[in-house]
């Protein structure tokens, strides 16, 4: 399996020793089985500047994303993008008639779903593979799996900005914004710019380039930059703060107006009206 489906497995490491805490934000009980082989060893290679809090942290706040964004009522659509080795389809329980898809390259899915069924690992609603290139065109396949544009959607896109250019994460912002009709909604993470040129992250993420998984993209400016690319958003959130971990982040959570502190940014998001 290549570099980033490693970081997917790193992820579910990740998630099993979240699961096994006591005070567990979270539980996942096919983590530890989709870690393998490289999950538990990239943990110690990553060690540092609470990036398993914030990895805990994280999955936690778009768990409660999906829970309260369906809540409402008006979404029966969600698509994960870049789903890796994500378990929500198993460990949530989700609404009557929810249908969830997962798009990720196709060896990850294969490998994803032997593990799986070798587990005898149900889903709890409907639950869709979709095999794709993120890097092209994948709009069409999805489609083909039954995704309808004229439908609100929920999409998820957990720790996936980090590894894309500016232009990229525009190019995503956009094609989302261009196949969600009114009333869709967006969960997902982006990092802040200075921690990208931090010396105190210096260590991760040299070690992350070595492996050829570099963070690449941050911004400082995230509602700004949510606007300029035909999003609103709803919640920003930081590690720490009520709603996002507040009690198990390492850190103080700086004021907004600190110029030059280390941020990672938790979002939510709606369509832009037209």
């Amino acid at each position: 399996m290549h570099a980033v489906s490693y970081t997917a497995q790193w992820m579910a490491a990740a998630r099993a020793q979240e699961s096994e805490r006591e005070d567990a934000l979270f539980t996942d009980p096919l983590a530890r089985d989709l870690a393998a082989p490289k999950g538990f060893e990239l943990i110690e290679r990553y060690v540092g500047g609470g990036v398993l809090e914030f990895i805990s942290i994280r999955t936690r706040y778009l768990d409660d994303a999906i829970r309260g964004i369906l809540a409402e009522g008006g979404i029966r659509q969600v698509v994960l993008i870049a789903a890796g080795m994500d378990t929500r389809a198993f460990r949530l329980d989700w609404p009557d008639g929810t249908e969830l898809y997962e798009v990720d390259h196709g060896p990850l899915i294969t490998e994803k779903r032997r593990r799986l069924d070798a587990l005898g690992a149900e889903p709890r609603t409907d639950r869709r593979e979709v095999s794709a290139d993120l890097t092209q065109d994948w709009l069409p396949t999805l489609e083909a799996a039954g995704f309808d544009r004229t439908r609100p959607t929920l999409w998820v896109a957990e720790g996936l900005t980090f590894f894309l250019t500016e232009d990229q994460v525009r190019g995503l912002l956009t094609l989302l914004a261009s196949a969600s009709a009114p009333g869709s909604r967006l969960a997902f993470d982006m990092l802040g710019r200075a921690l990208l040129r931090s010396p105190f992250s210096k260590p991760f993420l040299d070690a992350l380039a070595a492996d050829g998984t570099p963070w690449v993209f941050g911004t400082d400016e995230p509602e700004e930059f949510l606007t300029a690319n035909d999003w609103k958003a709803v919640d920003v959130s930081e590690p720490g703060q009520p709603g996002a971990g507040q009690g198990r982040w390492p850190y103080d959570v700086q004021p907004r107006n600190r110029r030059g502190a280390n941020r990672l940014w938790l979002v939510r998001a709606e369509i832009a009206a037209s």
